[in-house]
């Protein structure tokens, strides 16, 4: 039979390969089947993989897609850390440092653990997970006003939270008195430690079954057959520097805005994504570390090359990243980085925006953008008990050269996640979900129609809570391409009970809300493609049918002036009148 130059014929390859995908996928299930908080078991805000002896990534599970590229950092800092010899069979590290180590915010709670095989480490599980609870100043652990690290909860600085399989009772019992709702974190982490045994057992078993060293070759032979499958595609890109530049709204406290920019250089062989002149780090929580800023530009890279290929280190190894320390995307020790996705969706965003207009059969128009996250949290009105609701809101994204842009997704951060079910949402904390339906307002005209936003109304039915949220691109919209329109903006409306002037804000921190007060959140439209007036007539009349257009803004955006009743076309106006 015959062998590739590693020595693994090629059917036993792809028994491998299907086999690690396979591990990735499992720990994935067993984690969310085994947590305890809502954010991991519906919303999925979690990711699983695998990594080799020397940290470099074999496979990643669904899941959030910006955590892509932090389980290897993290796998990494366990290595510099303790070194191969300061680890042992059953151990598990827990760290959150987001600033290195994989991290990303104090929320985000990365468990990491050394397979051995014959006395040797010759693999590494891990997983990331958004716990909803780690003290910090306020309930759900982030929050839009903290100004140093110290407020947003407990730092877990790479060390091990079981200890050849013994628990670190000491630690627990810390992380018990320290978080608002112990039995959900220290479920969490059981759950991703059940995880990591399961990716334990799994991967012994792949050796016990072929070999370790036919396994470590095979995995060697998938990272290079992932970098020149890259590389391929690379190719495909028009070599040249292509530059974009935009504006993050505030930090929370300060009125902002921020600029940030990249130099996108495309050569042959690499990918160089440069972001130097970026604004500096800031006092309020929206900056990002430099693993946060490598996840983002490693998500894009494969939306600009090709993201079927299976992700592994060979994939980015012709990718190479430029930032200065201190700035808003690679910010240092105390900075407060609760609410990082706010920039760490503008490193992305960046490139993607810069590469548009030469690759404009992958990557659309600009899209909502951010997570837009609320925290509503009080005593339940049945139980009396905390409740902490936190979940993504969906919006629209942007319109391609050739398709109309997709209606309340996800953003780019948050890949395979979802929002809690109503049913779930209503039982769980003290609220009413009355409306959830497409937002139907300005923004996203063109040739080829950006998706529609998202409006959730949230009513209050304790007798009071707080309402915590960020909701980015609130002051600079999602952009149109090839004289498409900007999209629209994201925002949170606060409509009281009592009759006042409702309140309409991109951040808000702990605000009070009492029962029968609503919070209205609302996503934006993605950008529109190409000139509205390009939009077939027949086109502008389905849209005005199914709902995503009124009929107002059929006349002024189209000039295509449609009865309501009837959905006849009585006139054209406009530049629509002067092409016919």
């Amino acid at each position: 039979m015959a062998r590739n130059g590693n020595g693994v014929d090629p059917f036993t390859l792809e028994i491998i390969s299907e086999s690690l995908r396979a591990i990735g996928d499992e720990m994935f299930v067993t984690m969310q089947r085994t947590s305890m908080s809502v954010i991991i078991y519906e919303t999925l805000d979690y990711a699983t993989g695998l990594t080799d002896a020397q940290g470099r990534l074999i496979t990643q599970g669904n899941g959030v897609t910006l955590f892509l590229g932090t389980l290897d950092y993290g796998v990494r800092s366990v290595l510099e850390k303790f070194g191969y010899d300061g680890l042992k069979p059953g151990d598990i590290v827990i760290t959150n440092d987001p600033y290195g180590g994989g991290g990303t915010h104090l929320s985000d709670v990365s468990l990491i653990m050394p397979i051995f095989y014959d006395g040797k480490i010759v693999a590494f599980a891990a997983n990331k997970g958004h716990w909803t609870e780690v003290g910090g100043m306020a309930a759900g652990s982030w929050t839009t006003d903290s100004t140093e690290i110290y407020q947003e909860g407990l730092q877990f600085p790479v060390i091990k939270i079981f200890e050849e399989g013994k628990i670190n009772q000491g630690l627990v019992d810390l992380i018990r008195a320290n978080v608002r709702t112990p039995d959900m974190s220290i479920g969490d982490m059981m759950a991703q430690a059940a995880s990591l045994r399961i990716a334990e057992r799994r991967f012994r078993e792949l050796c016990d079954k072929y070999g370790v060293e036919t396994v470590t070759a095979g995995i060697e032979k998938l990272m290079n057959d992932s970098e020149t499958l890259i590389r391929q595609e690379l190719r495909k890109i028009p070599p040249g520097v292509y530059e974009a530049e935009d504006y993050i709204d505030d930090d929370g406290i300060s009125e902002g805005p921020f600029k940030v920019q990249v130099k996108v250089t495309v050569t042959p062989d690499k990918l160089i994504c440069d972001y130097t002149g970026s604004h500096p780090q800031v006092l309020g929580p929206v900056n990002a570390g430099w693993t946060a800023l490598v996840a983002a530009a490693r998500a894009i890279f494969l939306a600009l090359t090709d993201p079927s290929i299976p992700t592994n280190d060979g994939c980015f190894r012709p990718l190479e990243i430029i930032c200065p320390p201190r700035t808003i995307f690679t910010a240092e020790r105390p900075a407060a980085v609760s609410t990082y996705w706010e920039t760490m969706l503008y490193a992305a965003d960046l490139i993607w925006k810069a590469m548009a207009p030469v690759l404009p059969h992958r990557l659309p128009a600009g899209h909502f953008l951010s997570v837009c996250a609320p925290i509503i949290a009080g005593l339940h009105p049945d139980t009396g008990s905390l409740f902490i609701l936190v979940e993504p809101s969906a919006g629209g994204w942007g319109a391609g050269a050739t398709k109309d842009g997709e209606n309340g997704m996800f953003c780019v951060g948050d890949g395979e996640t979802y929002n809690v079910p109503v049913e779930v949402c209503e039982q769980r904390y003290g609220v009413l979900v009355e409306q959830y339906a497409y937002d139907i307002t300005e923004g996203g005209a063109g040739k080829f129609r950006g998706g529609r936003g998202m409006v959730r109304d949230y009513r209050i039915l304790a007798d009071s809570a707080q309402h915590t949220g960020t909701f980015g691109r609130f002051k600079f919209l999602p952009w149109g391409m090839a004289g498409g329109s900007p999209g629209s903006r994201n925002y949170m409306k606060i409509i009281w009970a009592d009759g006042r002037e409702p309140l309409i804000v991109g951040k808000i921190a702990r605000l009070p809300v009492k029962k029968g007060d609503i919070v209205r959140l609302v996503t934006g439209t993605g950008g529109g493609y190409g000139d509205p007036y390009e939009r077939p007539v027949e086109k502008v009349v389905e849209d005005v049918r199914d709902g995503y257009i009124t009929p107002e803004m059929a006349r002024d955006q189209y000039g295509v002036v449609v009865d309501p009743e009837t959905l006849q076309v009585l006139e054209l106006v406009g530049k629509r009148a002067q092409k016919q």
